[in-house]
């Protein structure tokens, strides 16, 4: 069991910034790609950034230069630093992680957070 638990998010004005983090616990050897996606009220939940084991990132389009993903793979969390907030922003932020959960496994299991709610008013 693998649990992902995402703390950070709130009301922010249009133009400010959040740092959104998820912290993992239970039984996990590493982290391989970790990310964050979104959903807004009847749309359809999209991808906002991912980072791989590797370092290697990659964003959406609509965020791209505004955020930021990190992670520490000591700490089991993974970072989403967001600037320039815009109130299309606004939505539901999970955390995804794909996860090894022990040296032998063959395969990588996935868990999702369970959101943060993320407001950015105009």
């Amino acid at each position: 069991q693998v649990q992902l638990v995402e703390s950070g998010g709130g009301l922010v004005q249009s133009g400010g910034s959040l740092r959104l983090s998820c912290t993992a616990s239970g039984s996990i050897f590493r982290f391989t790609v970790m990310g964050w996606y979104r959903q807004a009220p009847g749309k359809q939940r999209e991808l906002v950034a991912t980072i791989t084991s590797g370092g290697s990132t990659n964003y959406a389009d609509s965020v791209k230069g505004r955020f930021t993903i990190s992670r520490d793979n000591a700490k089991n969390t993974v970072n989403l630093q967001m600037n320039s907030l815009k109130p299309e922003d606004t939505a539901v932020y999970y955390c995804n992680a794909d996860v090894f959960r022990t040296l032998a496994a063959w395969r990588t299991d996935n868990y999702w957070g369970q959101g943060t709610q993320v407001t950015v008013s105009s």
